[in-house]
């Protein structure tokens, strides 16, 4: 999958002219190369070639990296520091508005690319990111969200644009998944690293989420929440807790004592566990759960990080129901998620009958992130 099919797509969409990936191919497969290029797409794609790289040890990845590395300048805010949202095909600054969830993601990006090359300059550019996150993008109950570009708050409507919340006028003024990524951007900034502020940074957030976002009683974490973390909407993302269960295992791996991560693997256990048993239908996952009605439709990611999820869960317990139910995810994912037209990718989403939805093969959202991590944390794992 990783050497076929996702590597050979996401070359194909290097912009030899402007820099970058292009940023929007519609579900008939024609690509917009005028369409605007986003920081979390762009940041995602050099995570993707520098981890290739890392597993594979092949140059042509290392060099895709660099190029989408070369790209990341047009989303730096030289003056007033961060990065932007978007900016236009050939690098000039669109939304320039500084939003939590992007800087975590740039330094999730920048410090895949100095493990991978070796360079000084974007681990440098990564911690400048992590300090200016930790200064001024959180408060004492949790991390905030959008920001103009001078960082006076902003309206969070980028992540808190579930449909759900839109009908009943609701705004998150913070977010589990934001929460999440900076977890993840954090172990990753501390594995390369090595400073003591993050991983004191990363300890704080492994007990944020453990403690404030995981609902014990519902055996799930909460998604939208208000200034003082109260949970805005009664709602599981079943593909981001199945994410969680494993990042929060990595993040705890990377800065816990063995006593402290028992207790938090003993919850990931939980957690998993009561993902599948609610929301795993004919061998894959369904989408999630709103004020009791399910959503049965299919979404990339959310495969995606099943397998991971299931992976990570098969180690703690060595349960043989989870490598069959593994295996029967990846033939879903191969008959059913993965587009089999010449040029293309996986399907962004299909109902529950398989059927998929015309959506966009490659937007903002839309990346190598998912499943290329997928195939190389299983790769790793094996």
């Amino acid at each position: 999958m990783l050497e076929n099919k996702l590597i050979p797509f996401w070359e194909g969409l290097r912009d030899r002219e402007n820099g970058g990936y292009y940023g929007y191919m519609d579900y008939d497969l024609s690509v917009n190369r005028m369409a605007p290029k986003g920081c979390i797409h762009n940041s995602r794609i050099l995570w993707f070639f520098a981890t290739a790289y890392r597993a594979l040890g092949e140059p042509q990845l290392l060099d895709n990296a660099r190029h989408a590395y070369r790209f990341m300048d047009h989303f730096w805010d030289e003056q007033l520091g961060g990065v932007y949202w978007s900016c236009t095909s050939d690098g000039q600054p669109l939304d320039t508005m500084k939003h939590t969830y992007a800087q975590a993601f740039a330094i999730y990006g920048l410090a895949a690319y100095a493990q991978a090359s070796g360079e000084r300059e974007p681990l440098t550019h990564a911690m400048l990111l992590y300090s200016l996150i930790e200064s001024g993008m959180k408060d004492s109950s949790g991390y905030l969200e959008a920001f103009d570009r001078s960082f006076h708050p902003l309206d969070n409507a980028k992540l808190s644009d579930n449909p759900h919340m839109l009908e009943r006028g609701l705004v998150a003024e913070k977010t589990m998944n934001t929460m999440l990524h900076v977890m993840e951007a954090y172990t990753l900034l501390y594995e390369v690293s090595r400073d003591e502020r993050v991983r004191g940074s990363l300890r704080d957030l492994i007990s944020r989420i453990t403690e404030q976002v995981y609902n014990p009683v519902a055996n799930r974490m909460e998604v939208f929440f208000d200034p003082f973390m109260k949970s805005l909407l009664d709602m599981q993302s079943f593909g981001h807790d199945i994410e969680t269960s494993w990042l929060l295992d990595a993040a705890s791996k990377a800065v816990l004592a063995d006593w402290e991560r028992e207790q938090t693997e003993a919850l990931t256990t939980r957690l998993a566990q009561g993902v599948l048993e609610r929301s795993l239908r004919d061998g894959s996952l369904i989408n999630e759960q709103v004020e009791g009605k399910e959503d049965p439709t299919r979404i990339w990611w959310v495969q995606a990080e099943t397998m991971v999820g299931m992976a990570n869960l098969w180690r703690k317990t060595a349960d043989p129901a989870l490598l069959t139910a593994m295996e029967a995810e990846w033939r879903y994912i191969q008959t059913t998620m993965v587009d089999p037209r010449e040029g293309s990718e996986w399907y962004w989403r299909v109902d529950e009958n398989g059927t998929p939805a015309h959506m966009p093969i490659v937007e903002p959202w839309k990346c190598p992130y998912h499943n290329g991590r997928m195939c190389m944390e299983l790769m790793a794992r094996m």
